[in-house]
């Protein structure tokens, strides 16, 4: 074996190691990452030559989890790994997304990348060393890739930016980026913050860069060493110079146009297919196949190159906009009469309907992943069906896209979210995305924000989203940010950067670019203006609500939530859960309870306020402490010769002597009571056992002493 390894130093001491020629050599490349305990196998195959016909890079990155890696059993049936999770699908994203701008765009082979995490330190996020194994894979391997990348995770905590931070310190971090790029550019960035400003951002970005470059320069070395600085040769295009010209020279200023024109989506849509129609019409019926695929490609080129001047030439959009102006917006809140909170967000041609749904303790999510389980009480649904865009597209599940809307929008609003006793609910948002013409997931977090306040849910502050684009023209050095950008310039454009926040600052953002050399002006300039137009969706949004409303809906389920002594758990519970079985059955309410920091959490949730007064009413009757002097109405649960013994609260019996039934001596307890008869009695003393001594002779009044007789004269 030919091992070769590398390593590098964090900054702090921490050593990553990169290790190839051991693991998976019939791979085109394969490395094994190591941090700690922490270790991920990438492999990396690509085909020689490419399918007839394909003008794009059939790319799939794939990073699973073996449960194996952290010393567990999968669950389910069959004990063993299904298909990605989540959580997964992000990390295989964020890869793609770095890798994917970095291959030739003319490289048009099936090239599959494999990510598997193998073994796993429970303190270190393996996400953040994923794109990193796969440059190197490539690097290693003879597949044409202007690489190298890498990717880390940049947090800032107690107010110190940390590279690729434990996961233990996460928890104090105000902001934290996963942040994508090669030696000279930055390619991926996507994350949270607490409310940051602009400044603030792009500084975490350049400290992330720093070391990404670190981590570039050591890829290039493991490449060098093991001999794969020459790529193979590929040809996966036809090109004819001279029909290129020609489909210019008939095309270019009927595109040019249809952009002036300032239509509709559908309308120029139907323009620019009615053009290349024409063009293919008037070919020959004898024009070889090839051609006409030329033709095609060539006409994206026209319309790419059009659409882009047009921008740069004469400042103008597709919809007629200047650079900086929003489409218009409307909203409505309350529009489902039967949810928990609901919300209509339009912003031109791009439409969601929200609902919140309210749930208790039992409906959280479990999650139960080899790296991360838990619980999840906040889940926000993204759904992008085929007649949004006008397409018949059949319903297969939830695709990768929109696994990665959904997380953008969730981390966006579950930053407003009220914590710990302020929302005892689990919070379900769904979007439904009824039009789309660009940045669908922003519209979700607009219209997630009015759903929320809706249903009356507390948040700290109204969130509001944008998608910026950016057109570049390296030759004459001209460029145009775009605020609110359509499909079409998403598409056609160098940029997409979505940036989420309130009236205070960013709350999260994802940003992709497709070209090299973006420099931090612009992209300090991008983000103030991206915080003007957040600001101005936000106003649009605050006419139709301001603020959430002064309580949840009628029909909306009402949870109180309780804290009692530990000591009380068990009481609560009863013997095999007997006793919360007969509360919940009695009352009608759901109660769940769980110890917290030596303190029994309660939480009662019902659709009514009687139910949940009544649960309520018990569980503080099991929970209560007796207290010396306090008068207790109590059933007399036994009789004996000396008193009885009277219960004063659930479980907890009292003794009332003989002695302190009456001011009057009684010799017997015959007639006196019954078991079952209610008495008022009250606490005098709780002994070292816990024994109560009850009275009632001292609520009663007390008798005048008989006068003295005379003294006899």
């Amino acid at each position: 074996m030919n091992v070769i390894k590398k390593s590098f130093d964090l900054g702090d001491g921490r050593i990553v190691e990169i290790e190839t020629g051991k693991l998976a050599k019939q791979a085109d490349g394969s490395v094994v990452v190591k941090m700690g305990d922490t270790m991920l196998l990438a492999t990396v195959v690509s085909t020689v030559g490419a399918k007839p016909g394909t003008d794009f890079l059939p790319l799939s990155v794939d990073y699973q989890e073996k449960y194996a890696a952290t010393g567990r059993i999968p669950g389910g049936f069959l004990r063993r790994e299904a298909k990605l999770s989540d959580y997964e699908v992000l990390i295989s994203r964020l890869v793609d997304r770095a890798l994917r701008p970095m291959f030739p765009e003319d490289y048009h082979a099936d090239t599959q990348v494999m990510i598997s995490l193998i073994s796993a330190d429970k303190n270190i996020m393996p996400d953040c060393l994923a794109g990193l194994a796969a440059s190197a894979a490539l690097a290693v391997s003879d597949i044409p890739f202007n690489g190298p990348i890498s990717e880390v995770r940049v947090a800032k905590i107690d107010g110190k930016l940390v590279i690729n931070p434990y996961l233990s310190d996460l928890e104090r971090a105000t902001l934290e980026f996963v942040v994508a790029g090669s030696h000279h550019d930055i390619v991926m960035v996507e994350g949270e913050a607490d409310e940051i400003q602009e400044e603030e951002m792009v500084e975490a970005i350049k400290f992330a860069h720093e070391a990404i470059r670190v981590q570039c320069k050591v890829q290039l070395e493991l490449q060098e060493e093991a001999g794969k600085t020459m790529k193979r040769l590929y040809s996966h295009e036809d090109h004819d110079a001279e029909l290129r010209e020609k489909v210019y020279a008939e095309a270019y200023s009927q595109v040019y146009e249809i952009a002036k024109s300032a239509s509709t989506k559908e309308a120029r849509s139907e323009a620019f297919t009615a053009v290349i129609n024409d063009m293919l019409e008037n070919q020959s019926e004898d024009t070889p196949d090839l051609t006409k695929a030329l033709i095609k490609k060539y006409y994206h080129d026209v319309q790419y190159d059009a659409v882009r001047n047009l921008l740069l030439d004469e400042g103008i959009r597709l919809d007629g906009r200047t650079t900086t102006q929003i489409r218009p917006i409307w909203s409505e809140v309350g529009y489902l009469p039967a949810a928990h909170g609901s919300a209509v967000f339009t912003r031109g041609e791009t439409q969601s309907l929200t609902s919140v749904t309210l749930g208790s303790k039992d409906d959280e999510q479990m999650i139960d992943g080899a790296f991360i389980n838990g619980y999840n009480k906040f889940l926000l649904h993204y759904n992008f069906p085929g007649f949004s865009t006008g397409e018949v597209r059949p319903n297969r599940g939830v695709g990768r896209r929109e696994v990665g809307h959904g997380n953008l929008a969730m981390r966006s609003l579950k930053k407003v979210l009220p914590t710990g006793e302020a929302n005892p609910y689990t919070i379900r948002i769904v979007s439904d995305i009824l039009e789309s013409n660009g940045s669908s997931s922003m519209a979700t977090v607009c219209a997630g924000t009015l759903a929320l306040m809706d249903a009356g849910i507390k948040i700290k502050a109204p969130v509001s989203g944008i998608a910026m684009g950016l057109i570049t023209d390296s030759k004459s050095g001209k460029y145009a940010i775009l605020s609110d950008i359509l499909g079409d310039e998403d598409h056609l454009g160098d940029m997409d950067f979505k940036v989420t926040g309130t009236e205070n600052g960013i709350v999260a953002c994802q940003m992709d670019l497709k070209i090299h050399g973006l420099s931090y002006e612009v992209l300090t300039k991008a983000l103030n203006q991206a915080k003007e137009g957040r600001l101005h969706i936000l106003n649009e949004m605050k006419k139709t609500i301001s603020e959430p409303a002064a309580d949840y809906k009628p029909h909306a389920p009402r949870i109180v939530s309780l804290t009692i002594d530990k000591e009380f758990i068990g009481a609560v519970i009863g013997p095999g859960g007997k006793i919360i079985q007969e509360m919940q059955r009695e009352t009608g309410a759901s109660i769940s309870i769980e110890e917290v920091d030596n303190k029994g959490i309660v939480e009662v949730f019902a659709d009514n306020k009687a139910s949940i007064d009544a649960a309520v009413a018990r569980i503080r009757a099991i929970a209560a402490k007796p207290e010396i002097g306090e008068i207790y109405t109590g059933k007399v649960k036994s009789i004996m010769p000396f008193g009885a013994f009277v219960e004063i609260m659930p479980g907890k019996d009292g003794l009332l002597h003989i002695s302190e039934i009456d001011w009057t001596r009684l010799e017997t307890m015959d007639g006196v009571f019954k078991e079952g008869d209610i008495v008022e009695v009250k606490l005098l003393d709780v002994d070292k056992q816990g024994k109560m001594k009850l009275s009632r002779k001292v609520l009663l009044p007390r008798p005048p002493k008989p006068e003295a007789a005379a003294p006899q004269a």
